[in-house]
């Protein structure tokens, strides 16, 4: 139960909401600074829940925020058991299948937010009305990178990706990106999955051997673009590559939405309240998590109303912006329910840039510049 509590008047306003967080089964990850933490995404909503509740006090609004971790299996049950508790507002951490699954499950006065799941579907032909996106896509990501990349003039990329469907799509993405910006991916290699053991006591010493050979009949290139979002083989790329070559995407430089790194437009002081209340740096899906629940208690906010329809209607509309330290206000995209923000570009100790980089021209928003804009997306549920 993540709960925050107000003096209130009288006549005060409950705001009750759910975070729902999936829980798949995954390998350890490469590096050992990325061990699973038990409340990731979970701490940035109690941080969230706080600070609605700090905004909402001063108007007789309280917000109570329940979470649960289940497995897929269970998914179903846990949010028909929150619906009957009377929670209409939800926060899910899923990927597009579940995601899907509970939006055509939720009944009309529901609304869900996609935390975590950057599936460029969900966007577009396999839209939902009532599943808005905070989470970007991985279309905003890899054009936020690859607008980086031309803007330094590297633009011939060697691509190497996964072999999973996660990482199949994400390498579409920035070949979607390449073609739309003018880079050239100027060969492609697949780096094969095998079920094995990712890490071992031995582990870089054949990497050190292996990784080399792997690379070197790529022809001549500026960057190294690794598309690996099983986090598989891509820590491994830097500086084992047959050629020098900076490596970005899944390794190296990577287009985030949130970094330990991060201290401009006062983040410093998100970083260091979420690091006092959960005893660790924040990660993306805290981040996302955060935004999410302040999405939802600004509009409460602003409309006076704990109302999902009037919650939707406020988010979509012209009016909605809400500051969340990346320099400029975020704000929904009408036509799919993505929302639109900035992508930090990150090593593992500094932020090197944030994206839309300048020069990159929109007729709306510099940020609709990143991801599917409006001719791109096949979404009609959105149809004003």
């Amino acid at each position: 139960m993540l709960t925050a509590a107000a003096t209130l008047p009288a006549a005060a306003q409950e705001v009750r909401t759910a975070v729902l967080r999936i829980e798949y089964p995954s390998l350890l990850p490469l590096s050992r600074i990325d061990l699973p933490v038990p409340d990731l995404g979970l701490a940035g909503a109690q941080l969230a829940t706080m600070d609605n509740t700090t905004t909402g006090g001063f108007l007789g609004q309280s917000y109570d925020t329940v979470a649960l971790s289940v497995p897929p299996e269970d998914a179903d049950e846990a949010f028909r058991g929150l619906l009957d508790r009377g929670v209409r507002l939800f926060v899910v951490m899923a990927r597009t299948p579940e995601l899907l699954a509970l939006a055509d499950a939720a009944p009309p006065d529901a609304l869900l937010f996609n935390a975590t799941d950057g599936d460029r579907a969900l966007r577009s032909e396999a839209c939902r009305a009532n599943l808005l996106h905070v989470a970007p896509s991985d279309a905003m990501r890899a054009d936020a990178l690859t607008q980086f990349l031309v803007w330094k003039k590297w633009t011939d990329w060697a691509l190497i990706e996964g072999s999973n469907p996660a990482d199949r799509a994400l390498a579409e993405a920035y070949r979607a990106s390449a073609a739309k910006f003018g880079a050239e991916i100027v060969a492609e290699k697949v780096f094969e999955d095998t079920g094995g053991s990712r890490v071992s006591d031995s582990g870089h010493v054949l990497v050190q051997r292996q990784l080399p050979v792997f690379t070197q009949d790529l022809p001549a290139h500026d960057v190294v673009l690794a598309a690996d979002a099983t986090d598989y083989f891509a820590d491994y790329l830097p500086f084992n590559l047959w050629s020098p070559a900076p490596v970005a995407g899944s390794a190296g430089l990577r287009p985030l939405t949130w970094a330990p790194t991060h201290e401009s437009w006062g983040a410093t002081q998100l970083q260091t309240r979420f690091e006092k209340l959960a005893g660790r740096p924040m990660r993306e899906e805290d981040y996302q998590a955060w935004l999410a629940l302040r999405v939802i208690g600004e509009a409460v906010t602003r409309t006076g109303s704990a109302d999902p329809a009037k919650i939707r209607a406020y988010a979509l509309g012209d009016a909605f912006a809400l500051a969340a330290f990346k320099g400029q206000p975020v704000s929904f995209r009408p036509w799919n329910g993505q929302l639109r923000q900035p992508i930090l570009l990150a090593t593992g100790r500094m932020t090197v840039s944030v994206s839309p980089q300048e020069g990159f021209l929109h007729q709306v928003s510099s940020l609709d510049t990143l991801g599917l804009d409006r001719p791109e997306s096949a979404c009609t549920a959105f149809k004003e």
